[in-house]
């Protein structure tokens, strides 16, 4: 039997204080409705149909990338509301698993339990036990089996002893759950239709209902403002933190690193604090990674170190290099094994050979550097005409003395010597000198100008 879900982002988020959809709240740098849309996909949810309403237009746009079925919401009237407008994509046969949309870290193993617990009954809730569930619904059982959700206004002293409390979050059969929503009233105080109604109506029928419960609180923990957002944004990072030290990485403190994508590492990785990854990241064994760097989508391998305020974006970086501090590697930027960048040294789409090195205060873009050359401190790369970019070639061994600029399209050879302060703007053959700078001239008795 193959599994749909609903997930109900129809909300405003009012408490947001926000002109953007509350949904599309980021945790760790993704919308917290796409943390559960990434999860279905995890447990293999044959079809999303998602309830939107407020940002229909926002929501749209950023979810564009999804295979999604758009239900349109038009008036908020409840949670039972909601999923009616899924009703055309739900088929009889289908188990219907019910999410809310600001809860993002629920675990995929979560509901693999739920859809698990579902082949054994006609309706199962998601619950979690809380310290303290005041004003919360309780789960009154009779052993397995669930028999009734009972408001805290309406429960009896000893109901308000029970600590299991409704998330919110259910699977039940197609065909059941057409039928229940058929059935749905709004009078109430609110005139909603409320889709726990629908737990109230399979007691009636005697269907067997039954509920598993949430790993802890803050999976199934929803957002209604930024301090929640804050709050949840913090839990998720401390579990990526557990998962890095538990794959054998060290971590100055597990709570000043920032995990927005995936993160594979190697044996023996040290990452100091407030360390960003995002993206893609892959760190080869015994990297070492400095406070404050920022790595996103980049390779990483063994025996690298990242010093202090180093940024790495769309880069490779080989074996025993050393980056920074103060280094910047822009999209297209490849080291080779041990070469270096140090303070204050940009590169862009350039490939530094093995054991090349620019020590400081330098820009290499659209350059190829050949292995063992020396950068000199103050070296630019003119690449830019201002309309189109050009290619400077850098050949072995070759030796850039400082404050050099080279004027591209530009050839240095393998081995050749570029004077310092030269501006080169012809092909300097291999072995050759080049020295490219006016001639010094000392004139005496020189009068400095005096202010009138």
């Amino acid at each position: 039997m193959s599994v749909s879900a609903v997930v109900l982002a129809a909300g405003k988020g009012t408490r947001m204080k926000s002109e953007l959809p509350k949904v599309l709240h980021p945790i760790a740098g993704k919308p917290m409705v796409q943390h559960i849309i990434d999860t279905l996909g995890e447990v293999g949810a044959a079809q999303i149909n998602l309830i939107y309403g407020h940002g229909a237009e926002q929501l749209q746009s950023a979810l564009a990338h999804n295979s999604l079925n758009w239900c349109l919401q038009t008036e908020q009237l409840g949670t039972g509301h909601a999923v009616m407008q899924a009703v055309p994509h739900i088929q009889d046969d289908d188990d219907v698993l019910i999410l809310v949309g600001d809860a993002p870290l629920i675990k995929a193993e979560t509901l693999q339990s739920l859809i698990a617990t579902k082949a054994e009954a006609d309706l199962v809730l998601l619950t979690v036990v809380l310290d303290d569930p005041s004003g919360m619904g309780r789960i009154v059982r009779d052993g397995d089996q669930v028999k009734a959700i009972v408001e805290h206004k309406d429960a009896s002293a000893a109901q308000r002893q029970i600590q299991e409390i409704n998330t919110g979050i259910m699977i039940m059969g197609g065909a059941d759950l057409k039928c229940w929503l058929g059935q749905l009233e709004n009078n109430n105080a609110q005139q909603e239709y409320y889709l726990t109604d629908v737990i109230a109506m399979a007691a009636e029928e005697n269907k067997v209902i039954k509920a598993t419960q949430a790993s802890s609180a803050v999976e199934v923990e929803g957002i209604n403002n930024r301090v929640q957002l804050a709050k949840i944004e913090r839990a998720y990072q401390w579990q990526q933190a557990q998962t890095l030290m538990l794959n054998g990485v060290s971590l100055a403190d597990p709570n000043r690193i920032d995990i927005r994508g995936d993160v594979s590492t190697g044996t023996d990785v040290s990452i100091d604090v407030n360390v960003v990854l995002e993206g893609k990241v892959v760190l080869g064994s015994k990297v070492k990674i400095g406070a404050n760097c920022i790595l996103k989508d980049c390779e990483i391998a063994d025996g690298t170190v990242i010093e202090a305020f180093s940024s790495i974006e769309q880069a490779v970086v080989g074996t025993d290099c050393n980056v920074g501090p103060y280094a910047r590697l822009r999209p297209g930027s490849v080291m080779k094994a041990k070469a270096k960048v140090g303070n204050f040294v940009e590169m862009k789409k350039t490939e530094l050979g093995e054991g090349a090195k620019a020590n400081h205060l330098t820009y290499l873009g659209d350059a190829t550097v050949g292995a063992g050359a020396n950068i000199g401190a103050g070296t630019i790369t003119c690449n830019y005409d201002g309309v189109n970019k050009f290619k400077t070639d850098i050949g072995e061994g070759a030796f850039i003395g400082s404050n050099s600029s080279l004027v591209a399209p530009v050839t240095i050879g393998k081995d050749a010597t570029v004077g310092a302060g030269s501006v080169i703007t012809k092909t300097v053959e291999s072995e050759q000198l080049a020295i490219a700078r006016g001639k010094q001239r000392n004139v005496t008795g020189w009068a400095r100008p005096v202010k009138k």
